[in-house]
């Protein structure tokens, strides 16, 4: 598994005044409705305005945003239809039906980077090392209409309970059995937030992955980080700077 985030829908009305006091009804005029529109999502470049910049990251972090390339090949498949919003959250591919989606990487300094000469194969390669790293952590906003955000964080909640038992994944061609998926540290960000805890060690490595899905309005930001030794760290500096960015 390689890693895998919050903005604020506006919702704007307008209203008006006018003096009917000697004003007849109209039999045929439709009735006034009191409920509000259905809140919009934000497009991608709205979102890209609000994602978690080298200027807003902590100390000793390095933001960089991956490259279509690098999206594409962290493209993956479940086994069972309900592990889908798990593998979706770490792959920062957008779940449900999203108006927009941006996405950047934060990674530790101490990381090689490509040498600017080298193949595209090499500087694909530097590029899903940064993001396999203990220190590299993923991000990405989604954005939905109505109440798609909502829809979307429940499947995604609700996929930890029902993947507890484990799933396989497929990336790039390659299968990989997660063992079992738990809670994982607690986040208080947003409207709400959870955090699960998805296990694919093996004999000879323990590996781990945490992602982490925080709702604020109608918008998603997904942050995953995986450890290759065992349970990451919560990116808890990175998640309260992102959530600092959206307001």
């Amino acid at each position: 598994m390689t890693a895998s985030a919050v903005s604020l829908a506006v919702l704007a009305t307008a209203c008006g005044s006018s003096d009917t006091s000697d004003a007849k009804p109209d039999a045929q005029a439709p009735a006034a409705s009191s409920s509000a529109p259905a809140a919009k999502g934000k497009t991608a470049a709205e979102l890209a305005s609000l994602l978690l910049t080298q200027a807003d990251a902590p100390k000793d972090t390095l933001v960089k945003a991956p490259s279509e390339a690098q999206v594409a090949a962290l493209a993956a498949t479940s086994d069972k239809a309900e592990c889908k919003p798990i593998v979706q959250a770490a792959s920062m591919a957008p779940q449900g039906t999203s108006t927009g989606v941006a996405r950047t990487n934060v990674g530790g300094t101490s990381g090689k980077p490509a040498d600017p000469n080298a193949s595209e194969a090499d500087k694909l390669k530097a590029g899903l090392e940064m993001l396999s790293g203990v220190t590299g952590t993923s991000v990405t906003l989604t954005s939905y209409d109505g109440k798609g955000a909502e829809e979307a964080f429940a499947a995604f909640k609700t996929a930890g309970t029902a993947c507890a038992g484990g799933y396989t994944m497929t990336q790039d061609g390659d299968a990989v059995k997660v063992n079992k998926v738990t809670p994982g540290d607690a986040v208080t960000a947003g409207d709400e937030a959870v955090s699960l805890v998805a296990d694919f060690s093996d004999a000879e490595t323990s590996m781990a992955a945490q992602v982490i899905v925080v709702r604020k309005g109608n918008t998603l930001a997904t942050f995953s980080v995986q450890n290759l030794s065992g349970k990451p760290a919560l990116p808890k500096d990175i998640i309260e700077a992102q959530a600092k960015k959206l307001g």
